[in-house]
């Protein structure tokens, strides 16, 4: 198992805690593209120093804060698509990977509903032509159980990805997302063909909690056991490096 962690919460010391993730027990390190780790010139810098003197496979998590894929206003579509094209340029040469949310319904998008569908493949087509030309591969990550997101079932995940018709879109499955609708398994067996990334936290069934894992209702056994095969990252979404700790006992405990 290669686990990676992401943390929103715990980067008051920018970065500085990246140096500890080794010691802990991770072999990667997930940022998250938002506030304090947004890839500036200058936080470039300091990622590319972890990079350079550490292990850690980096990988990149696409802001999606106030960022919709399938936003039917055209100027700020583009401005959205400018600044997720913009990081992944920033990234280049530091990251394979990095994860997109699929966009969700505007007011005016639940009017029509196909139109900002089409909007949606249509952006994922050019993050990947983006990502491609960085050597950056894109994975689009299933939606947890919230009204008018896009991406919250195996079967909308396939479609979305066979619509975008190219190599470089792949799934990040998230394990925590796909309990709370209830699709753990379905997702495990019907996406295993797409799935390059894994994010791994755990829930008691309804919300979107990020616990860490044991602390929910999750069969990480079950999960473990059909991703026995899967070589990409598992990436431990948590609060701070102390909730990564309780995730990495956690799975020596079951292992």
């Amino acid at each position: 198992m290669r686990l990676s962690f992401s943390s929103r919460a715990s980067c008051r010391e920018v970065f500085d805690w990246a140096y500890l993730l080794e010691d802990i027990g991770y072999e990667g390190w997930e940022i998250v593209h938002e506030g304090e780790q947004e890839l500036t010139h200058e936080n470039i810098l300091l990622v590319k120093d972890i990079a350079e003197t550490t292990d850690l496979g980096i990988t990149l998590h696409l802001p999606f804060s106030d960022m919709n894929l399938a936003g039917l206003n055209k100027n700020l579509h583009q401005e959205v698509m400018r600044q997720m094209k913009q990081a992944l340029s920033n990234a280049a040469n530091i990251v394979e990977l990095a994860v997109v949310h699929p966009g969700y319904l505007s007011p005016y998008g639940s009017q029509v509903p196909e139109k900002a569908r089409m909007v949606c493949v249509k952006s994922l087509q050019e993050l990947a032509k983006s990502g491609e030309e960085h050597g950056i591969l894109i994975a689009i990550e299933n939606m947890p159980e919230i009204p008018m997101v896009f991406g919250k079932t195996p079967e909308d995940i396939l479609s979305i990805i066979d619509e975008a018709g190219t190599e470089n879109l792949k799934m990040t499955l998230d394990i925590g997302h796909a309990n709370t609708t209830g699709f753990v398994d379905e997702f495990l067996d019907g996406c295993k063909d797409i799935i390059a990334h894994c994010h791994i936290h755990d829930n008691k069934g309804k919300h979107d909690e990020h616990l860490p894992l044991g602390d929910g209702n999750i069969n990480w056994k079950n999960v473990f056991e059909k991703l026995e095969h899967f070589d990409g990252f598992m990436v431990t979404e948590m609060k701070d490096l102390d909730e990564g700790k309780r995730c990495v006992e956690f799975l020596k405990a079951i292992q």
